[in-house]
C-alpha cells in the first residue's frame, strides 16, 4: 500500500506491505517493509529504519523482519492488516500491522503529506529489467484470474476520510500495463468488501 501527494517532483510518499529483495536482505523471504520519502526517491527517506524518519513505538512488530507462517499454493492461506492513518490531533502518520500500533512518520519530515494525502495505491510492483521484462514474479506467481488459494490478494480495501473514519474504497482505477506478465482484478463482496487478486509470472512464451 502506498499513499502518497506531490507536486511534480516532490513526490512525498508512505509505502508499507511485504516484498522480496535479496540484494538487500541476502534471502527470498517475504518480509514486512516500510518507506518513506518527500522528494521523489531522490535525497529523501529510506526503507525499514535505515534513517531516521519513522518513529517506532512498539518491538512487538519486527520492520524488515520474515513474515510466518506463509501462504501456500493450492493449500493453507495467510494474511495480515495493514492500516495508515493520519492523526487529526497530531498529523503523524500512524501505522498499523495486525491490529497492532507500531509506529508513526512525523508530519514533519514531508510537505505535501504534512496535510493530507492526494491518492493511495494497493497491489505490487517488481523491479524492470534493462532489456526486457524481468522474470521476476509477483505475488504468487500466478494470474489473479486463479482465484483464491492460488493467486495473492488485497481485501477489505479502505480509505480513512477527514473526518478519521474508514470508508470502503469504491470505483477503483486499475493500472494494467503488462497483462501478459502481470495482471490485476477487482471487486466487491458481503465478506470481502472491496477486493482485488493480482500478480504474475513476469516473463513467459506471451511476455517476452
Amino acid at each position: 500500500m502506498a499513499a502518497g501527494s506531490y507536486n511534480n517532483k516532490d513526490l512525498n510518499t508512505i509505502e508499507v506491505g511485504w516484498q522480496v529483495y535479496p540484494y538487500k536482505y541476502g534471502d527470498a523471504n517475504p518480509r514486512l517493509f516500510i518507506y518513506w520519502t518527500r522528494d521523489a526517491y531522490n535525497n529523501s527517506g529510506c526503507y525499514n529504519l535505515v534513517c531516521s524518519g519513522f518513529v517506532q513505538t512498539n518491538s512487538q512488530i519486527a520492520i524488515g523482519g520474515t513474515l510466518a507462517p506463509q501462504s501456500v499454493y493450492g493449500g493453507s492461506q495467510y494474511e495480515f492488516g495493514i492500516l495508515a492513518w493520519k492523526d487529526p490531533g497530531s498529523g503523524n502518520w500512524w501505522l498499523q500491522v495486525g491490529g497492532t500500533d507500531v509506529g508513526y512518520w512525523p508530519s514533519s519530515i514531508f510537505t505535501h503529506l504534512a496535510n493530507s494525502a492526494s491518492y493511495v495505491q494497493w497491489g505490487g510492483e517488481v523491479a524492470p529489467s534493462e532489456n526486457s521484462q524481468t522474470s521476476t514474479q509477483m505475488g504468487s506467481g500466478h494470474f489473479p484470474g486463479e482465484g483464491f488459494g492460488k493467486a495473492s490478494y488485497i481485501r477489505n480495501i479502505q480509505t480513512v476520510d477527514s473526518s478519521n473514519t474508514l470508508r470502503s474504497a469504491n470505483g477503483l482505477s486499475l493500472i494494467n500495463p503488462s497483462p501478459n506478465c502481470y495482471n490485476v482484478q477487482s471487486g466487491t463482496s458481503s465478506n470481502w468488501g472491496t477486493y482485488i487478486f493480482y500478480g504474475g509470472p513476469g516473463r513467459n512464451p506471451k511476455c517476452p
